[in-house]
Parts: C-alpha cells; sequence; structure tokens
C-alpha cells in the first residue's frame, strides 16, 4: 500500500473532522436561528432559493431536493428551488447578457418579500451569487451566505452567515453539506414536531 496515498487519505480526514467540530462548536447557536427563519418564512407561504456554481451548483439542487422531497420524517413537500438547474433561462441569460446574471435576473423573476435565498460560494467571491444577493435583499427576500471562512464579498449581502472554519474548498463544501442537512432537520423541527416553539415568531411576539 502507497504511505503517501494513504497520509492524504487520513490528513484530509483529520482536516475535516477538525473543522466540523470546530463549525458545530461555534455556530450550532447560528444555525437554529437561521433553521427557525426558514421555517417561517415556509409557515407564511413563501420559498426557499438557491444558487451556487460548481459543486456548490450540485449543493443547491441537492438541499432543495430534501426540501421538495423529504429529509428523515414523512411530511408534506416544502417549497425548494434551485436556481441552478432551468438550462435554458440560464443559457439564455448568459448568452443575451452575461454569466454574472443568471441568478440574479431568476431572482427578479421568482423572487417575493419574505422568501429565502441561500447564495453558496466556497470563495466568498462568485459575482453571480453576489449580484443575486444584492438583488434579493433589494426585494425583501432574506439571505443567507454560505461561504469560507473568510466570507469575502458576502459579508454585506448576506442578512445571516454561514462561515466555515477552513479555507480548503473540499473541506468547505463538506461542511456547507453538513451544515445544509442540519438547516433540512431543524425546518422539520420546527413545521412538524415541536410546532409551540415557532408559535411566538409566527405572531411576532418573541423577544
Amino acid at each position: 500500500m502507497s504511505k503517501n496515498a494513504l497520509k492524504k487519505v487520513m490528513d484530509h480526514a483529520q482536516a475535516g473532522i477538525t473543522a466540523r467540530q470546530k463549525f458545530f462548536d461555534e455556530r450550532a447557536e447560528s444555525l437554529v436561528d437561521i433553521a427557525r427563519t426558514m421555517a417561517v418564512s415556509l409557515a407564511n407561504g413563501g420559498k426557499i432559493m438557491f444558487c451556487g456554481n460548481g459543486g456548490s451548483a450540485a449543493d443547491s439542487q441537492h438541499l432543495a431536493a430534501e426540501l421538495v422531497n423529504r429529509f428523515k420524517m414523512e411530511r408534506p413537500p416544502l417549497p425548494g428551488l434551485a436556481l441552478t438547474t432551468d438550462t435554458s433561462a440560464i443559457t439564455a441569460i448568459g448568452n443575451d447578457y452575461s454569466f454574472d446574471e443568471i441568478f440574479e435576473k431568476q431572482v427578479m423573476a421568482l423572487g417575493n418579500p419574505g422568501d429565502i435565498l441561500v447564495g453558496l460560494s466556497t470563495s466568498g467571491t462568485s459575482t453571480n451569487v453576489i449580484r443575486a444577493m444584492r438583488e434579493a435583499r433589494k426585494r425583501n427576500v432574506i439571505t443567507v451566505g454560505m461561504v469560507g471562512q473568510h466570507g469575502g464579498e458576502m459579508l454585506p449581502v448576506s442578512d445571516y452567515l454561514i462561515l466555515t472554519p477552513s479555507d480548503d474548498t473540499p473541506v468547505i463544501q463538506e461542511i456547507h453539506i453538513a451544515a445544509g442537512h442540519m438547516l433540512c432537520h431543524l425546518i422539520d423541527h420546527f413545521l412538524f414536531e415541536e410546532v409551540a416553539e415557532l408559535t411566538p415568531y409566527l405572531t411576532g411576539q418573541q423577544t
């Protein structure tokens, strides 16, 4: 067995374990707050949109599917939408205008006040994601940025930030999907298991 290959496996595994533990130690309360906000949006008839590039596009589709189908429990479908999947819209916008506008124009068409847009960018500098987040805020769509440890240009356009304590793209992506899974899990918790916990937020009585 190649010792160098085995070391690569163990080094990557350890980097992921360390970053994941640090992330959940530091961001658990923030995840609860974000999931509660998402549950309120859904309870009020809103939807959750996702956008990102490359691996983050795949994560967008993954998380939208968890909402529309199910996560763990049997429950009604929830409105999740990946802005990465409509190839006709994406290629038309990219061809007629700019690749930088492929998510922004979809937010213009689909985003309503009280909806949520989750933008995924490991670097925090993806122009098309930044533009979509900026447009979302103009439309009173709540923005959640999922980024690496520095935040990049996502900081000023995100109402909520999910910062990952790593600058290694694969590790960031692994934690993003773990965080996304936890958001799905908590959304189900608030909407279908412990509804009483959400009630004060629906009636505006939270302190």
